[in-house]
């Protein structure tokens, strides 16, 4: 396949989920089922390939400095977060790939605004940051749960009834931010339909070594599904941005969703044209010399052969 059909496939795989702003959004138009007209075993095998692709990928982003990656995560309750997240970044040198899962706030990030944890949980140059859950839960769960918002010690006068609208600008602003100092930002909102999740929860209940994953915490949020559903809407519709997209990710076919991811990641980096850096010509003259002094330690050294040069020689490629 050429390099041209290849990106044309990537991209037949998230176009049709990608929300940029440049229209109205509305979530009832975006099934939770959809599998792109893929096969299950095909999908997997794209998975696979984004996966291998993803590591030179990472390797370029991780040796040039220059870029950063933040994914956003965001999804009801076994939407596949966690699973998806181990699936595509599976293989990925962990030095160069950092996860955060943002839980409740603490005592201490109470007493900040409501990005300050999430900022300082910003990826460097040259690496991918993963946030599981992020700062839109001050959108989604502070906004159907209005007593949390009574928590976060916000002067009174500061909480009007445009919080949300002001949440979302401060939110855009900041994404704009990052991608004109060069982080790039992918957003994922796992689509997940109430039945799919149904049969979810049942599994947890039904297999001990899934029992963990369960809390009688999701079911009273699971009676809030219709408020959440709304929050996902505004919330979508008011922060989906050329520079900041969002993805709306069919999740009730977890291999499919993710294809649709694996698909956007690789996607973005190569938009980077990300490349080793080059040793300049000094570098190269010292190279030599250490070469020479090196081989004089004790001859020259015969390169070993790859894994891949001695499965061809013992005839399993």
């Amino acid at each position: 396949m050429s390099a041209k059909s290849a990106k044309a496939t990537l991209k037949s795989y998230i176009d049709p989920y990608r929300v940029d702003g440049s229209k109205r959004f509305r979530l009832k138009d975006h099934a939770t089922d959809a599998s792109g007209g893929l096969h299950k075993d095909t999908g997997k095998r794209m998975i696979e390939v984004n996966a291998r692709r993803l590591q030179e990928l990472q390797e370029k982003l991780y040796a040039q400095d220059r870029w950063s990656l933040l994914l956003i995560f965001q999804g009801m309750d076994a939407a596949g977060k966690d699973s998806a997240i181990e699936a595509v970044f599976d293989g990925i040198n962990p030095q160069g790939c950092e996860v955060h899962s943002f839980k409740q706030p603490s005592s201490n990030e109470l007493d900040h605004d409501f990005m300050w944890r999430h900022t300082i949980a910003l990826p460097q140059r040259g690496r991918i940051g993963i946030f599981n859950r992020s700062y839109y839960e001050e959108c989604l769960v502070v906004r159907v749960h209005p007593e949390i918002l009574a928590k976060q010690k916000i002067p009174q006068e500061l909480v009007g009834k445009h919080i949300w609208k002001e949440r979302f600008e401060d939110i855009t602003a900041f994404e704009k931010y990052l991608a004109r100092n060069g982080t790039i930002v992918l957003k994922f909102f796992l689509n997940v339909s109430k039945e799919e999740q149904r049969e979810r929860f049942l599994s947890r209940l039904d297999e001990p070594a899934k029992n963990w994953k369960f809390s009688m915490a999701d079911i009273s949020e699971r009676a809030l599904w219709d408020q959440y559903q709304d929050a996902y809407q505004d919330l979508i519709d008011s922060t989906a941005t050329e520079h900041a997209p969002w993805h709306v990710v069919p999740a009730d076919r977890k291999w499919f969703a993710r294809v649709v991811i694996g698909s956007a990641i690789v996607h973005a980096l190569e938009q980077l044209d990300l490349t080793f850096p080059v040793v300049d010509g000094d570098d190269l003259k010292e190279f030599k010399m250490v070469r020479e002094a090196l081989e004089k330690e004790g001859g020259p050294v015969v390169k070993k052969a790859t894994s891949r040069v001695r499965a061809k020689k013992a005839g399993k490629t």
